[in-house]
């Protein structure tokens, strides 16, 4: 039996093709994420191709290498090179994705970045993923995941992403690869605009974007003018951060922003030497988060490599579970089943379901209240039915669940 009756057309194919090279990087046309598949079939192949990341003489010179190559195959009758890029008609535009997170910090610092850049890849192991490096003036996201530019154009002058594994990711970096960045204001928040508005993304299941640290306009215009299903706010366990990241929750939640929830970064370091966790910050201040942790990471040499889409540290996995679960229930207020819900109802129907509810409790039972406004006021009025002074009610905790949703939690004294 002779060689060539032992392997397939296709696997000669892809043989030839390793031999033609990237003619700048020097790697093969596989190594460089050019051949995007290898279709043989009667003789007929096709090499289907992405080199959107090519200059247009170099592309062409790499498919003329490519024509040659396979050109020479024993059994090729023809061969054609075509490009995977999709059609203008099959490109995704922001509101066509399905699920669109944010990723933001009260200040810089805090490993937002890295957390969302993580957190891209960990989803890409079950979806169609893209990241959109929003962050114009520490543009992070190309040296996290080791990706450059140039970026290039679609037939219609539409930026397209760059490709690594899979994930498509766009950058103001990319573009403007070692320039300073200190475009303020309207100049700002017009470049991302039209980065959102025009980049053709070829993914369309969830888009994570990075945002710019603080609540900046860029930051909550971003947040207005795009369909986010929901922020998560990167903090560290320092006490500073934490008053900080409260605000922060909340003033996102002032602008109709859905909260998913905190992830606490550097929660911990755990010795190289004897393998023992150490907190990296004394202070205990994670009980003034007004959110639920989705997440609490450690400082570790495993999250300070180049992540990629789909192969993530288990850390970071979960964290992928906990954002997908957060974003399925969006928008809703987990209270047990024997909390009042008063939203929606009249200022005279709010206490007659309060009163009615609360007097048929006996002391040491929890009272749970859902309202559609601050309840704190309701404070003195539990006290009035108790015949008890408002400090008595211990715990007094009042938080706020969604943009538009608050619950009240306490014991009757």
């Amino acid at each position: 039996m002779t060689e060539n009756a032992r392997t397939t057309l296709t696997d000669r194919v892809e043989a030839q093709l390793r031999k033609v090279r990237d003619p700048k990087a020097d790697l093969s046309v596989f190594e460089a994420g050019f051949v995007e598949n290898v279709v043989a079939e009667d003789g007929e192949v096709t090499v289907e191709t992405d080199l959107t990341s090519l200059d247009s003489d170099t592309s062409n010179q790499v498919i003329e290498a490519m024509l040659r190559a396979v050109d020479d195959v024993d059994g090729v009758e023809s061969v054609h090179v075509e490009s995977a890029t999709p059609s203008s008609e099959d490109r995704e535009s922001v509101e066509s994705f399905d699920h669109i997170v944010a990723v933001a910090s009260a200040k810089g610092g805090v490993g937002k970045s890295t957390t969302a850049t993580y957190l891209a890849c960990a989803l890409a192991a079950d979806n169609d993923v893209a990241l959109f490096d929003a962050d114009i003036h520490g543009p992070n996201v190309p040296g996290l995941l080791d990706v450059s530019g140039p970026v290039h154009s679609s037939d219609e002058g539409d930026p397209l992403p760059i490709r690594t594994d899979g994930m498509d990711v766009m950058s103001v970096g990319l573009m403007e690869d070692g320039a300073p960045l200190a475009w303020r204001g309207a100049m700002a928040h017009d470049a991302l605009d039209d980065l959102f508005t025009n980049t053709a993304w070829r993914n369309d299941d969830v888009l994570v974007v990075d945002l710019p640290p603080g609540t900046g306009d860029v930051v909550l215009t971003t947040l207005q003018e795009v369909p986010v299903d929901g922020v998560v706010v990167v903090t560290t366990p320092f006490h500073a951060s934490v008053s900080d990241t409260s605000r922060t929750v909340e003033l996102f939640r002032d602008n109709d922003v859905p909260v998913l929830g905190t992830v606490v970064n550097m929660a911990e370091y755990v010795c190289d030497c004897c393998g023992e966790p150490n907190d990296l910050f004394e202070d205990d201040a994670l009980g003034d988060l007004d959110a639920p942790v989705l997440a609490e990471l450690p400082f570790t040499h495993e999250l300070q490599g180049t992540p990629a889409p789909g192969d993530v540290p288990e850390a970071m996995a979960d964290l992928g579970d906990a954002v997908t679960e957060s974003i399925e229930t969006a928008g809703e207020v987990a209270v047990p089943d024997h909390a009042v819900d008063i939203r929606g109802l009249s200022p005279e129907a709010r206490k007659d379901r309060v009163r009615e509810t609360f007097t048929e409790l006996d002391s040491g039972d929890e009272f749970v209240l859902v309202s559609d406004r601050d309840p704190n006021p309701v404070g003195p009025f539990l006290g009035r039915l108790a015949e008890a002074s408002r400090e008595a009610f211990d715990p007094f905790e009042v938080r706020r669940a969604t943009p538009d949703d608050w619950v009240l939690e306490t014991v009757v004294p």
